[in-house]
């Protein structure tokens, strides 16, 4: 297949590559929780991918990252026709933006199955937060990485009250005790210091993929191998399709997470990231000495971790795309068309009673 040739490498830098644009109704509602609903603004775009719905595209992307390990660079006979017309399938540096009906699962279970590849999960389960993590594990046994190995890692203040789930084979928990903070911003920044430090002291050795993300969630369709890749990042369900001048990026230049009104590609949510171990460890270690200047400096970027996240993946593009389908709140959104399935999900809850006690 002829790679299509790419000018830029940000979103909207170059017009000549940006797809037509179909409208797809979208609720008005901003954001996973109900303090980041802005109502009442337009409707928004989706894009729609230039190529034709015969085009062919690898599962590990189509320009892996400079360095990137090697396991997913080359997965040969891991194609699938692209079904989807009515939703963006490619960045415009080329990543796979991964939809129902991009991938095959079956050719991609088998590779990763031949590699015996590992693949970590981490979750914060801090203060009353341990509620959620018996749904959370059920419902990850059920959808998450079926049939490969799993080292799930829950960080919590709360060792005494992590559940005891049946798990398959090949899979085990690992409870690791943190201390708690005083106010849910800091329970939040606080993840990319703790990821970073115990992807030096352990997650290099034990894991070759590391999965970061949220709690307060449930699996309710496959999570597989498909999301796997030396870099991926999540489109924020609430902004996947539109424009950059209302992604709620920091727009302080006081900040280290610091975006201008003219750049940027997407906005990535904090609540489902992650890679190679190497890859999250630049990663969190990046983000969390910007929170640590930031800290130095008397400002906190306007969505914490999530705003350093976004600034990072503006100079590091991710290898893959997770679209929205990955992570969806049902209860604020609905259920819009375009969305053939709902994959992980959020619980319903009292976001000031969770994240206050």
């Amino acid at each position: 297949m002829e790679a299509a040739v790419c000018p830029c490498t940000a979103w909207g830098h170059s017009r000549s590559v940006l797809p037509e644009k179909v409208q797809v109704p979208l609720p008005s509602s901003s954001g996973l929780s109900p303090d980041r609903a802005r109502p009442g603004l337009p409707q928004r775009s989706c894009y729609k991918a230039s190529r034709p719905a015969s085009c062919e595209i690898t599962e590990d992307g189509l320009s892996p990252a400079p360095g990137a390990d090697t396991l997913l660079t080359r997965c040969h006979g891991a194609l699938s026709r692209c079904r989807r017309r009515d939703v963006l399938v490619l960045t415009p540096w080329l990543a796979p933006i991964i939809w129902e009906g991009t991938f095959n699962i079956d050719i991609l279970n088998e590779q990763f199955r031949l590699q015996n590849v590992t693949v970590g999960l981490t979750i914060f389960a801090i203060k009353k937060y341990v509620v959620f993590l018996k749904l959370f594990l059920e419902t990850a046994e059920e959808h998450f990485m079926v049939g490969h190995r799993v080292i799930y890692y829950i960080f919590t203040d709360r060792p005494q009250d992590v559940p005891r789930v049946p798990l398959r084979k090949g899979r085990r928990l690992v409870v690791l005790q943190v201390p708690a903070a005083a106010r849910w911003q800091d329970v939040s920044m606080r993840r990319m210091e703790m990821i970073s430090d115990f992807c030096a002291r352990r997650f290099l050795r034990e894991v070759a993929f590391l999965v970061c993300t949220d709690v307060d969630m449930r699996f309710r369709d496959h999570v597989g191998v498909e999301i796997l890749s030396p870099l991926f990042a999540t489109l924020h369900p609430s902004f996947y399709g539109a424009t950059r001048q209302t992604f709620t990026y920091e727009r302080r230049p006081q900040s280290q997470a610091y975006i201008p009104m003219d750049q940027g590609d997407f906005y990535y949510l904090g609540g489902l990231f992650g890679g190679s171990v190497s890859e999250v460890h630049r990663l969190t270690t990046a983000c969390h000495q910007a929170m640590t200047t930031d800290r130095a400096n008397g400002i906190e970027a306007v969505w914490h971790d999530e705003s350093h996240l976004n600034r990072y993946l503006l100079d590091h593009k991710p290898t893959k795309v997770l679209s929205p389908e990955y992570l969806w709140d049902e209860q604020l959104l609905g259920w819009p068309a375009v969305m053939k399935k709902l994959r992980y999900v959020a619980v319903p809850k009292n976001h000031q009673e969770i994240r206050n006690r």
